[in-house]
Protein backbone atom coordinates (compact mmCIF):
# COMPACT_ATOMS: atom_id res chain seq x y z
CA UNK A 1 0.00 0.00 0.00
CA UNK A 2 1.08 3.78 -1.03
CA UNK A 3 2.27 5.78 2.00
CA UNK A 4 -0.48 8.66 0.81
CA UNK A 5 -3.35 5.73 0.93
CA UNK A 6 -2.29 4.46 4.55
CA UNK A 7 -2.45 8.24 5.84
CA UNK A 8 -5.87 7.93 4.23
CA UNK A 9 -6.29 4.85 5.99
CA UNK A 10 -5.27 6.02 9.64
CA UNK A 11 -7.17 9.28 9.69
CA UNK A 12 -10.41 7.03 8.90
CA UNK A 13 -9.95 4.68 11.72
CA UNK A 14 -8.82 7.55 13.68
CA UNK A 15 -12.15 9.00 13.04
CA UNK A 16 -13.64 5.83 14.23
CA UNK A 17 -11.97 5.71 16.97
CA UNK A 18 -12.53 9.37 18.12
CA UNK A 19 -16.31 8.19 18.03
CA UNK A 20 -16.06 5.34 20.25
CA UNK A 21 -13.85 6.76 22.63
CA UNK A 22 -15.98 9.97 22.89
CA UNK A 23 -19.24 8.12 23.26
CA UNK A 24 -17.49 6.11 26.12
CA UNK A 25 -16.84 9.22 28.00
CA UNK A 26 -20.28 10.73 27.25
CA UNK A 27 -22.06 7.40 28.30
CA UNK A 28 -19.96 7.85 31.62
CA UNK A 29 -20.81 11.16 31.96
CA UNK A 30 -24.53 10.29 31.47
CA UNK A 31 -24.35 7.85 34.12
CA UNK A 32 -23.16 10.25 36.70
CA UNK A 33 -25.63 12.69 35.63
CA UNK A 34 -28.50 10.28 36.55
CA UNK A 35 -26.79 9.59 40.10
CA UNK A 36 -26.54 13.08 40.49
CA UNK A 37 -29.92 13.78 40.31
CA UNK A 38 -31.47 10.69 41.96
CA UNK A 39 -29.15 11.83 44.87
CA UNK A 40 -31.04 15.73 44.57
CA UNK A 41 -33.49 16.35 41.98
CA UNK A 42 -33.27 19.63 41.71
CA UNK A 43 -29.71 19.52 40.59
CA UNK A 44 -29.20 21.19 37.34
CA UNK A 45 -25.49 19.06 36.32
CA UNK A 46 -25.21 18.62 32.81
CA UNK A 47 -23.23 15.97 31.04
CA UNK A 48 -20.69 18.70 29.73
CA UNK A 49 -20.46 19.27 33.73
CA UNK A 50 -18.63 15.86 33.83
CA UNK A 51 -16.68 15.47 30.26
CA UNK A 52 -15.24 19.25 29.48
CA UNK A 53 -12.29 18.42 31.40
CA UNK A 54 -11.76 14.85 29.37
CA UNK A 55 -12.68 17.24 26.04
CA UNK A 56 -10.44 20.19 26.93
CA UNK A 57 -7.47 17.23 27.22
CA UNK A 58 -8.28 15.12 24.21
CA UNK A 59 -8.80 18.17 22.01
CA UNK A 60 -4.57 19.38 22.37
CA UNK A 61 -3.84 16.17 20.09
CA UNK A 62 -6.31 18.81 17.58
CA UNK A 63 -4.07 21.71 18.59
CA UNK A 64 -0.88 20.24 18.39
CA UNK A 65 -1.27 19.01 14.91
CA UNK A 66 -2.94 22.23 13.66
CA UNK A 67 -0.58 24.42 15.23
CA UNK A 68 1.92 22.17 13.34
CA UNK A 69 0.20 23.11 10.19
CA UNK A 70 0.16 26.83 11.00
CA UNK A 71 3.69 27.13 11.53
CA UNK A 72 4.20 26.43 7.85
CA UNK A 73 1.57 28.30 6.53
CA UNK A 74 3.25 31.88 6.74
CA UNK A 75 6.56 30.93 4.98
CA UNK A 76 5.11 28.32 2.33
CA UNK A 77 2.84 31.03 1.06
CA UNK A 78 5.45 33.76 1.08
CA UNK A 79 7.88 31.56 -0.32
CA UNK A 80 5.51 29.73 -3.17
CA UNK A 81 3.67 33.22 -4.62
CA UNK A 82 6.50 35.13 -4.31
CA UNK A 83 8.31 32.91 -6.60
CA UNK A 84 5.39 31.92 -8.65
CA UNK A 85 4.82 35.71 -9.52
CA UNK A 86 8.31 36.49 -9.97
CA UNK A 87 8.69 33.49 -12.58
CA UNK A 88 5.86 34.02 -14.50
CA UNK A 89 7.95 37.11 -15.69
CA UNK A 90 6.32 39.90 -16.24
CA UNK A 91 3.01 42.33 -15.05
CA UNK A 92 1.12 40.83 -17.80
CA UNK A 93 0.96 37.71 -16.99
CA UNK A 94 0.17 38.34 -13.42
CA UNK A 95 -2.22 40.56 -14.13
CA UNK A 96 -4.18 37.55 -17.08
CA UNK A 97 -3.77 34.82 -14.24
CA UNK A 98 -4.55 37.08 -11.35
CA UNK A 99 -7.80 37.98 -13.80
CA UNK A 100 -8.91 34.78 -14.67
CA UNK A 101 -8.71 33.31 -11.25
CA UNK A 102 -10.95 35.85 -10.01
CA UNK A 103 -13.41 35.41 -12.47
CA UNK A 104 -14.01 32.15 -11.25
CA UNK A 105 -13.56 32.91 -7.60
CA UNK A 106 -16.80 35.68 -8.12
CA UNK A 107 -18.76 33.77 -10.17
CA UNK A 108 -18.55 30.57 -8.03
CA UNK A 109 -19.21 32.64 -4.76
CA UNK A 110 -22.42 34.42 -7.04
CA UNK A 111 -23.30 30.37 -7.45
CA UNK A 112 -22.96 29.74 -3.70
CA UNK A 113 -24.80 32.90 -2.22
CA UNK A 114 -27.72 32.03 -5.19
CA UNK A 115 -28.21 28.57 -4.31
CA UNK A 116 -27.79 28.97 -0.62
CA UNK A 117 -30.84 31.57 -0.85
CA UNK A 118 -33.01 29.76 -3.18
CA UNK A 119 -32.84 26.47 -1.26
CA UNK A 120 -33.17 28.22 1.84
CA UNK A 121 -36.44 29.89 1.34
CA UNK A 122 -37.39 26.06 -0.75
CA UNK A 123 -36.70 24.26 2.72
CA UNK A 124 -37.45 26.60 5.17
CA UNK A 125 -35.17 24.65 7.64
CA UNK A 126 -35.71 27.68 10.26
CA UNK A 127 -39.06 26.47 10.89
CA UNK A 128 -37.92 23.48 12.16
CA UNK A 129 -36.14 24.67 14.82
CA UNK A 130 -36.45 24.65 18.29
CA UNK A 131 -35.42 28.06 20.20
CA UNK A 132 -35.46 26.91 23.47
CA UNK A 133 -32.78 24.07 22.62
CA UNK A 134 -30.58 26.87 22.30
CA UNK A 135 -27.52 27.71 24.68
CA UNK A 136 -27.53 31.67 24.33
CA UNK A 137 -24.31 31.22 26.89
CA UNK A 138 -22.20 29.86 24.29
CA UNK A 139 -23.02 32.33 21.79
CA UNK A 140 -22.03 35.63 23.09
CA UNK A 141 -18.41 34.83 22.46
CA UNK A 142 -18.82 34.86 18.56
CA UNK A 143 -21.78 38.22 19.14
CA UNK A 144 -19.47 40.25 20.53
CA UNK A 145 -16.51 39.44 17.86
CA UNK A 146 -18.80 41.33 15.92
CA UNK A 147 -18.13 44.62 17.41
CA UNK A 148 -16.90 46.99 14.94
CA UNK A 149 -16.92 44.71 11.71
CA UNK A 150 -16.21 47.64 9.22
CA UNK A 151 -15.50 48.89 6.46
CA UNK A 152 -12.41 50.02 8.23
CA UNK A 153 -11.81 46.53 9.80
CA UNK A 154 -12.14 44.63 5.83
CA UNK A 155 -9.21 46.78 4.89
CA UNK A 156 -7.04 46.14 7.65
CA UNK A 157 -7.38 42.74 7.27
CA UNK A 158 -6.29 43.17 3.34
CA UNK A 159 -3.40 45.26 3.77
CA UNK A 160 -0.58 44.63 6.60
CA UNK A 161 1.20 47.16 8.39
CA UNK A 162 4.01 44.61 8.57
CA UNK A 163 4.57 41.49 6.86
CA UNK A 164 5.98 40.21 10.04
CA UNK A 165 3.14 40.33 12.45
CA UNK A 166 0.96 39.38 9.08
CA UNK A 167 3.04 35.81 9.50
CA UNK A 168 2.87 36.19 13.56
CA UNK A 169 -1.23 36.21 13.49
CA UNK A 170 -1.19 33.67 9.84
CA UNK A 171 -2.71 36.53 7.79
CA UNK A 172 -2.96 34.98 4.49
CA UNK A 173 -4.71 37.70 2.62
CA UNK A 174 -2.19 40.17 4.27
CA UNK A 175 0.74 38.02 3.38
CA UNK A 176 -0.24 37.58 -0.35
CA UNK A 177 -0.70 41.34 -0.59
CA UNK A 178 2.74 41.56 0.33
CA UNK A 179 4.21 38.32 -2.06
CA UNK A 180 2.59 39.80 -4.69
CA UNK A 181 4.51 43.00 -4.31
CA UNK A 182 7.65 41.44 -2.99
CA UNK A 183 7.37 38.96 -6.55
CA UNK A 184 6.66 41.95 -8.96
CA UNK A 185 9.51 43.87 -7.93
CA UNK A 186 11.95 40.71 -8.11
CA UNK A 187 10.78 39.89 -11.48
CA UNK A 188 11.48 43.94 -12.23
CA UNK A 189 15.00 44.15 -11.36
CA UNK A 190 15.80 41.07 -14.01
CA UNK A 191 19.29 39.40 -13.26
CA UNK A 192 19.84 40.93 -10.05
CA UNK A 193 16.87 39.09 -8.61
CA UNK A 194 17.61 35.48 -9.89
CA UNK A 195 19.54 34.70 -6.97
CA UNK A 196 16.91 35.57 -4.50
CA UNK A 197 14.08 33.49 -6.74
CA UNK A 198 16.91 30.24 -6.48
CA UNK A 199 16.64 30.91 -2.43
CA UNK A 200 13.03 31.33 -1.73
CA UNK A 201 12.22 28.08 -4.22
CA UNK A 202 14.78 25.71 -2.72
CA UNK A 203 13.30 27.09 0.64
CA UNK A 204 9.71 26.25 -0.54
CA UNK A 205 10.90 22.73 -1.52
CA UNK A 206 12.23 22.15 2.13
CA UNK A 207 8.80 23.33 3.59
CA UNK A 208 7.17 20.92 1.48
CA UNK A 209 8.97 18.47 2.56
CA UNK A 210 8.01 19.23 6.21
CA UNK A 211 4.71 18.99 4.58
CA UNK A 212 5.11 15.63 5.03
CA UNK A 213 6.72 14.96 8.54
CA UNK A 214 4.02 17.40 9.59
CA UNK A 215 1.37 15.13 7.93
CA UNK A 216 1.99 12.26 9.93
CA UNK A 217 0.28 13.87 12.74
CA UNK A 218 -3.53 14.33 11.39
CA UNK A 219 -4.78 10.92 12.63
CA UNK A 220 -4.10 12.04 16.16
CA UNK A 221 -5.76 15.48 15.37
CA UNK A 222 -8.57 13.82 14.04
CA UNK A 223 -9.05 11.32 16.85
CA UNK A 224 -9.23 14.64 19.23
CA UNK A 225 -11.37 16.74 17.32
CA UNK A 226 -13.99 14.11 16.55
CA UNK A 227 -13.61 12.57 20.24
CA UNK A 228 -14.67 16.05 21.97
CA UNK A 229 -17.59 16.58 19.81
CA UNK A 230 -18.98 13.09 20.82
CA UNK A 231 -17.85 13.76 24.62
CA UNK A 232 -19.90 16.46 24.82
CA UNK A 233 -22.87 16.10 22.96
CA UNK A 234 -23.22 12.41 22.68
CA UNK A 235 -24.22 10.61 20.02
CA UNK A 236 -27.45 12.55 19.61
CA UNK A 237 -25.23 15.19 17.68
CA UNK A 238 -25.67 12.85 14.65
CA UNK A 239 -30.04 13.19 14.96
CA UNK A 240 -30.16 16.86 16.26
CA UNK A 241 -31.32 19.24 13.96
CA UNK A 242 -31.71 16.46 11.48
CA UNK A 243 -33.28 18.79 8.94
CA UNK A 244 -31.15 21.33 8.92
CA UNK A 245 -28.24 19.39 8.45
CA UNK A 246 -30.17 17.29 5.92
CA UNK A 247 -31.02 20.32 4.21
CA UNK A 248 -27.76 21.47 4.45
CA UNK A 249 -25.79 18.85 3.17
CA UNK A 250 -28.78 18.76 -0.06
CA UNK A 251 -27.38 22.79 -1.01
CA UNK A 252 -23.97 21.50 -0.67
CA UNK A 253 -24.17 18.40 -2.73
CA UNK A 254 -25.92 20.75 -5.21
CA UNK A 255 -23.21 23.07 -5.45
CA UNK A 256 -20.35 20.23 -5.73
CA UNK A 257 -21.99 18.83 -8.74
CA UNK A 258 -22.53 22.66 -10.36
CA UNK A 259 -18.62 23.09 -9.49
CA UNK A 260 -17.82 19.18 -10.69
CA UNK A 261 -20.04 20.03 -13.86
CA UNK A 262 -17.90 23.35 -14.53
CA UNK A 263 -14.99 21.69 -13.84
CA UNK A 264 -15.68 19.12 -16.45
CA UNK A 265 -16.59 21.27 -18.95
CA UNK A 266 -12.76 22.12 -18.70
CA UNK A 267 -10.71 19.60 -17.81
CA UNK A 268 -12.65 16.57 -19.44
CA UNK A 269 -11.39 13.45 -18.63
CA UNK A 270 -8.76 14.89 -16.28
CA UNK A 271 -11.28 15.78 -13.58
CA UNK A 272 -11.16 11.97 -12.21
CA UNK A 273 -7.66 12.09 -11.70
CA UNK A 274 -7.66 15.05 -9.58
CA UNK A 275 -10.28 14.01 -7.59
CA UNK A 276 -8.16 11.18 -6.58
CA UNK A 277 -5.39 13.27 -6.07
CA UNK A 278 -6.99 15.83 -3.80
CA UNK A 279 -8.95 12.81 -2.07
CA UNK A 280 -6.53 12.85 0.99
CA UNK A 281 -6.54 16.44 1.74
CA UNK A 282 -10.58 16.67 1.52
CA UNK A 283 -10.90 13.88 4.10
CA UNK A 284 -8.58 15.66 6.18
CA UNK A 285 -10.68 19.03 5.86
CA UNK A 286 -13.68 17.66 6.54
CA UNK A 287 -12.60 15.51 9.85
CA UNK A 288 -10.73 18.47 11.23
CA UNK A 289 -12.85 21.04 9.83
CA UNK A 290 -9.46 23.35 9.35
CA UNK A 291 -8.46 24.43 5.44
CA UNK A 292 -5.85 25.74 6.73
CA UNK A 293 -4.34 22.13 7.93
CA UNK A 294 -4.51 20.77 3.89
CA UNK A 295 -2.93 23.88 2.27
CA UNK A 296 0.13 22.55 1.78
CA UNK A 297 -0.63 18.97 1.24
CA UNK A 298 -2.63 20.58 -1.31
CA UNK A 299 -0.25 22.13 -2.70
CA UNK A 300 1.74 18.99 -3.21
CA UNK A 301 -1.49 16.97 -4.59
CA UNK A 302 -2.08 20.09 -7.70
CA UNK A 303 1.55 19.98 -8.46
CA UNK A 304 1.47 16.20 -8.57
CA UNK A 305 -1.60 16.20 -11.02
CA UNK A 306 0.07 18.33 -13.47
CA UNK A 307 -0.91 22.06 -12.30
CA UNK A 308 1.82 24.08 -13.01
CA UNK A 309 4.08 25.12 -9.58
CA UNK A 310 3.66 29.07 -10.16
CA UNK A 311 0.07 28.57 -11.06
CA UNK A 312 -0.43 26.59 -8.22
CA UNK A 313 1.79 29.10 -5.99
CA UNK A 314 -0.49 32.21 -7.53
CA UNK A 315 -3.75 31.01 -7.56
CA UNK A 316 -4.20 28.91 -4.53
CA UNK A 317 -3.13 31.22 -1.80
CA UNK A 318 -5.32 33.78 -3.25
CA UNK A 319 -8.27 30.91 -3.49
CA UNK A 320 -8.24 30.69 0.23
CA UNK A 321 -9.34 34.33 0.71
CA UNK A 322 -11.14 35.15 -2.38
CA UNK A 323 -13.03 31.76 -3.19
CA UNK A 324 -14.58 29.89 0.13
CA UNK A 325 -17.78 28.25 -1.64
CA UNK A 326 -18.62 26.10 1.16
CA UNK A 327 -18.41 29.36 3.83
CA UNK A 328 -20.57 31.47 1.20
CA UNK A 329 -23.70 28.77 0.86
CA UNK A 330 -23.00 28.27 4.69
CA UNK A 331 -23.44 31.94 5.77
CA UNK A 332 -26.57 32.62 3.67
CA UNK A 333 -28.18 29.14 4.52
CA UNK A 334 -27.24 29.97 8.55
CA UNK A 335 -28.49 33.67 8.07
CA UNK A 336 -31.84 33.32 6.41
CA UNK A 337 -32.39 29.74 8.61
CA UNK A 338 -32.39 32.24 11.94
CA UNK A 339 -34.67 34.79 10.61
CA UNK A 340 -37.20 32.11 9.88
CA UNK A 341 -36.49 30.94 13.27
CA UNK A 342 -37.51 34.25 14.87
CA UNK A 343 -40.65 34.72 12.12
CA UNK A 344 -38.94 37.15 10.39
CA UNK A 345 -39.90 37.64 6.72
CA UNK A 346 -37.42 39.29 4.30
CA UNK A 347 -38.38 40.53 0.64
CA UNK A 348 -36.34 39.79 -2.19
CA UNK A 349 -34.79 42.56 -2.12
CA UNK A 350 -33.63 42.56 1.37
CA UNK A 351 -32.37 39.23 0.64
CA UNK A 352 -30.29 40.21 -2.98
CA UNK A 353 -28.38 43.25 -1.04
CA UNK A 354 -27.59 40.26 1.69
CA UNK A 355 -25.86 37.99 -0.82
CA UNK A 356 -23.90 41.27 -1.89
CA UNK A 357 -23.00 42.16 1.60
CA UNK A 358 -22.20 38.56 2.22
CA UNK A 359 -19.97 38.80 -0.94
CA UNK A 360 -17.68 41.99 0.45
CA UNK A 361 -17.56 40.90 4.25
CA UNK A 362 -16.56 37.45 3.51
CA UNK A 363 -13.59 38.55 2.04
CA UNK A 364 -12.47 40.91 5.14
CA UNK A 365 -12.70 37.78 7.26
CA UNK A 366 -10.10 35.33 6.38
CA UNK A 367 -7.88 34.62 9.35
CA UNK A 368 -10.44 34.89 11.86
CA UNK A 369 -11.18 32.27 13.90
CA UNK A 370 -14.98 30.70 13.37
CA UNK A 371 -15.09 33.26 10.94
CA UNK A 372 -18.38 31.95 8.91
CA UNK A 373 -19.95 32.05 12.73
CA UNK A 374 -18.74 35.78 13.26
CA UNK A 375 -19.76 36.49 9.44
CA UNK A 376 -23.38 35.53 10.33
CA UNK A 377 -23.78 37.20 13.69
CA UNK A 378 -22.48 40.46 12.07
CA UNK A 379 -25.20 39.96 8.63
CA UNK A 380 -27.78 39.42 11.62
CA UNK A 381 -27.09 42.51 13.38
CA UNK A 382 -27.37 44.14 9.78
CA UNK A 383 -30.62 43.30 9.03
CA UNK A 384 -32.13 43.64 12.25
CA UNK A 385 -32.43 39.52 12.66
CA UNK A 386 -30.98 38.77 16.56
CA UNK A 387 -27.56 37.78 16.05
CA UNK A 388 -28.11 35.59 19.03
CA UNK A 389 -29.60 33.60 16.74
CA UNK A 390 -26.39 32.01 15.72
CA UNK A 391 -26.87 30.35 19.19
CA UNK A 392 -29.54 27.88 17.20
CA UNK A 393 -27.21 26.04 14.93
CA UNK A 394 -24.32 26.07 17.58
CA UNK A 395 -24.84 22.22 18.25
CA UNK A 396 -24.36 21.13 14.70
CA UNK A 397 -21.95 23.63 13.45
CA UNK A 398 -19.14 21.41 13.65
CA UNK A 399 -20.82 19.16 11.46
CA UNK A 400 -21.76 21.85 8.96
CA UNK A 401 -18.22 23.67 9.22
CA UNK A 402 -16.77 19.41 8.13
CA UNK A 403 -19.19 19.81 4.74
CA UNK A 404 -18.77 23.60 4.13
CA UNK A 405 -14.85 23.01 4.69
CA UNK A 406 -14.24 20.18 1.83
CA UNK A 407 -16.44 21.88 -0.29
CA UNK A 408 -13.74 25.02 -0.10
CA UNK A 409 -10.64 22.70 -0.66
CA UNK A 410 -12.90 21.55 -3.72
CA UNK A 411 -13.47 24.51 -5.03
CA UNK A 412 -10.04 25.68 -4.78
CA UNK A 413 -8.49 23.02 -6.06
CA UNK A 414 -11.25 23.41 -9.21
CA UNK A 415 -10.30 26.89 -9.72
CA UNK A 416 -6.48 26.53 -9.65
CA UNK A 417 -6.81 23.24 -11.94
CA UNK A 418 -8.87 24.81 -14.58
CA UNK A 419 -6.74 28.25 -14.38
CA UNK A 420 -3.49 26.08 -14.96
CA UNK A 421 -5.43 24.51 -18.10
CA UNK A 422 -6.65 27.42 -19.64
CA UNK A 423 -3.12 28.75 -19.50
CA UNK A 424 -1.67 25.82 -21.44
CA UNK A 425 0.01 24.49 -18.20
CA UNK A 426 -1.46 21.14 -17.17
CA UNK A 427 1.22 18.68 -17.78
CA UNK A 428 -0.16 14.92 -18.66
CA UNK A 429 2.25 13.72 -16.60
CA UNK A 430 3.08 14.08 -12.36
CA UNK A 431 6.01 16.43 -11.09
CA UNK A 432 7.96 13.15 -9.85
CA UNK A 433 10.37 15.52 -7.93
CA UNK A 434 7.39 16.12 -5.77
CA UNK A 435 7.19 12.01 -4.68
Amino acid sequence: MKKSNRLTLYIIIAMILGVILGYFVYSNGLHKVQAAKALNANTTVTVKDFTKEFSDKIQLLTTIFLRLIQMIIAPLVFCTLSVGIAKLGDLNAVGRIGGRAMIWFLSASLVSLALGTVLVNVFQPGHSINVSLSDLKDSHDIVSNTTGFTLKTFIEHVFPKSVIESMAHNEILQIVVFSIFFGVAIAAVGEVGKPLIKALDSASHVILKMVGYVMNFAPIGVLGSIAAVIATNGLSVFIFYGKYLMYFAIAIICLWAILLLVGYLFLKNKLPKLLRHIFQPIVVAFTTTSSEAVFPKLTQELERFGCSSKIVSFVLPLGYSFNLDGSMINMTFASMAIAQAYGIKLDIGTQLTMMLVLMVTSKGMAGVPRASLVVVAAICGMFKIPPEGIALILPIDHFCDMLRTTTNVLGNALATSVVSKMEGDLKDTPNLNLE
